[in-house]
């Protein structure tokens, strides 16, 4: 039986969230977006549906994974194969958390360098410096100040850049956050057959 790329699957769940740094998420903060991500020149798309402390992620790449459910309030993350109707179970990672917030995690600095208008919403223009540990990095980061919320966030350099598009505060269904229920786990769809036991006299 071919086996799915789950290395793969969990890349992209990754990538749709955040890269490198945990970012603590606004509270009572509900919202539908799309989300853009380019990695030295090659973009991902997903549908973004968030409730603080879990959010499901509707991706646009090929694989067998089409849908990610991440519930941060049960330290799960469930994978989605809608074509055979299954799913596979992972442990939370705080590097999946999506950047929803105006300030970054270990910011050290921020300079505004500009104003313009994004998706009809007027935004800030930040240049942000953060640093962990040894390691310091610049970013650029557009706020909208009607709705508090990053609209995009772009590393100094232009090799990782993220961006909300379509963005809607409005309240988001609870049956988008679990599992469907007529998906069975994957491990039951991977397991072996039991063995026929051998003829009398073999």
């Amino acid at each position: 039986m071919k086996r799915f790329g789950w290395h793969q699957a969990s890349q992209a769940l990754m990538i749709a969230g955040s890269i490198l740094l945990p970012i603590f998420p606004a509270q009572a903060l509900e919202f539908t977006a799309d989300q853009i991500t380019k990695i030295n020149g090659r973009s991902h798309k997903s549908n973004i549906y968030y409730r603080d402390s879990m959010w499901r992620i509707e991706h646009h790449t090929m694989g067998p994974v089409n849908v990610s459910i991440v519930r941060k309030d049960k330290q799960v993350v469930w994978l989605l194969l809608s074509r055979i109707k299954h799913f596979k179970t992972l442990a939370y990672n705080a590097e999946q958390e999506l950047r929803v917030t105006e300030t970054l995690p270990g910011e050290i600095s921020r300079e505004e360098i500009g104003q313009e208008v994004r998706e009809g919403h007027p935004t800030v223009l930040y240049e942000v410096t953060t640093k962990q540990g040894e390691q310091v990095d610049a970013y650029y980061q557009w706020v909208a100040t009607d709705i508090h919320f990053p609209m995009k966030l772009a590393k100094k350099d232009g090799s990782w850049i993220m961006e909300y598009q379509h963005v809607k505060m409005r309240s988001v269904p609870d049956s988008l956050f679990n599992l469907p229920l007529n998906f069975q786990p994957l491990e039951e769809f991977n397991k072996p057959q039991t063995p026929e036991p051998p003829a009398p006299g073999m």
